[in-house]
């Protein structure tokens, strides 16, 4: 049984993590709705509202008036899943991902020619599945629901006209519960199953610096640092089996040290003419951080010395990149139209991949709006659409048996926001 524990226990320390970690599968992007109309092309160079805060803080500077910019976004995943499944039986439901809302609130205010301040709120990463109690993938990842909010208070100073740079610090708050079923040996699988539950916590700094360069009289570009964040997530383990006699239903003290990784955003923002602008950007991001995971159990003594202990297990996840362009069309002074199209790399590889995060390489396409009644005011809207290629799971384990499926994912977002200046 120790080695049934350490399985799922370290499953649900790897999704704890991962949900962190993905910025291609299940993390969100989502944190500028008029960013999101051009596929995040230009996130570091465009500063078309206070969002900018995020994307780049030093285009703080390109906002002349204090305002407001606040939003939402909903993500609504789904997923094809086709195969063997589980040699133990159990149903292959593709509904595991519910709809999933993504808010966010900026605020921006100049305080002269140079100096500007402004705060952030925004949810950039997060992860919702489940699999229910009698689905085919319920031993290796039965439910997993995390999210991390990010608060920045942060400031940009402008050189001159051409030059600007910015920084902010983010608090971090990380939050996860997860759970696995365990096989029952005293009966048929599936019966009187056993389960495992995780919860765990950590609140940890990071930050956010930027450069934004007015490189001609039509051209700007952007650079962003978003650095790593190191927590030590600490919460219980909960174990539900009889295979571990009086410890049946006990918790443990559970601690996960991990690493999120640096990313580095370079975008270019053209303007046409007085219709047209034009975006591009890539986004580097070193996910080769995740080489294992970790996790340490404070086990009772008859437990200690035992694989439960110390748990390890390699990832071998890789850098990645991502790369989008876009354009707006400024019809009038009160309308402006925005599309883009990006492809974002997947950082798991097909011998560690799990049904918890059954993702791939993606692209989105990407379309929005953006109305201005008056000067004060702005509304923006977005629709994307994301596809995923097919994945592969395969994992095989003596205590836990087989799972083997193909995944078909896709996500349809949609948001909101509304901008005004003081």
């Amino acid at each position: 049984m120790k080695k049934a524990m350490l399985k799922t226990s370290l499953g649900v320390a790897v999704a704890l993590a991962s949900s962190q970690l993905l910025a291609s599968g299940f993390a969100l992007n989502e944190q500028s709705i008029s960013g999101m109309g051009t596929g995040f092309a230009g996130r570091s160079s465009s500063a078309e509202d206070a969002s900018t805060v995020f994307g780049n803080p030093a285009g703080m500077s390109r906002l002349k008036r204090e305002q407001v910019t606040v939003g939402g976004a909903a993500v609504i995943a789904k997923t094809d899943i086709s195969g063997p499944g589980s040699n133990l039986g159990g149903e292959t439901d593709g509904d595991m991902v519910p709809v999933v809302g993504v808010p966010m609130g900026y605020y921006v205010k100049p305080i002269d020619d140079h100096w500007s301040v402004g705060f952030g709120v925004y949810v950039p990463f997060g992860l919702v599945t489940d699999y229910g109690s009698d689905d085919a993938a319920r031993y290796w990842g039965k439910k997993s629901h995390v999210q991390v909010i990010t608060f920045q208070p942060t400031v940009s100073y402008a050189f001159n006209d051409k030059v600007s740079i910015g920084f902010g610090p983010t608090i971090n708050r990380i939050e996860g519960e997860l759970g696995s079923s365990l096989i029952n040996p005293f009966g048929p699988a599936g019966q009187n199953d056993g389960e495992v539950k995780i919860k765990g916590d950590d609140t940890a700094v990071g930050y956010n610096i930027g450069i934004l360069v007015q490189a001609t009289d039509r051209t700007r570009i952007g650079l962003t640092y978003h650095s790593m964040v190191d927590y030590k997530l600490e919460g219980k383990t909960r174990v539900s089996t009889p295979l571990i006699g009086p410890y049946d239903g006990s918790k443990f003290d559970a601690t996960l040290k991990i690493k999120t990784p640096e990313s580095i955003d370079l975008s270019v923002t053209h303007e046409l003419d007085d219709h047209w602008t034009l975006y591009a950007g890539s986004t580097w991001t070193r996910w080769s951080r995740l080489e294992n995971i970790t996790v340490q159990n404070d086990v009772p003594t008859a437990l200690q010395g035992s694989a439960f202990e110390t748990i390890t297990e390699e990832q071998n996840w890789h850098d990645t990149w991502a790369h989008a362009i876009g354009a707006s069309y400024r019809v009038n002074k009160e309308w402006v139209l925005r599309t883009g199209f990006s492809v974002d790399q997947s950082p798991t590889n097909n011998t560690d991949r799990s049904p918890r995060i059954p993702t791939g390489d993606r692209k989105i396409f990407s379309l929005g709006a953006g109305w201005s009644p008056n000067d004060d005011m702005t509304i923006d809207v977005a629709y994307s659409y994301l596809w995923e290629e097919d994945t592969k799971v395969n994992q095989v384990s003596t205590t836990k048996g087989s799972y083997q499926a193909k995944y078909e994912n896709s996500a349809h977002g949609i948001g909101a926001s509304l901008t005004y200046r003081f």
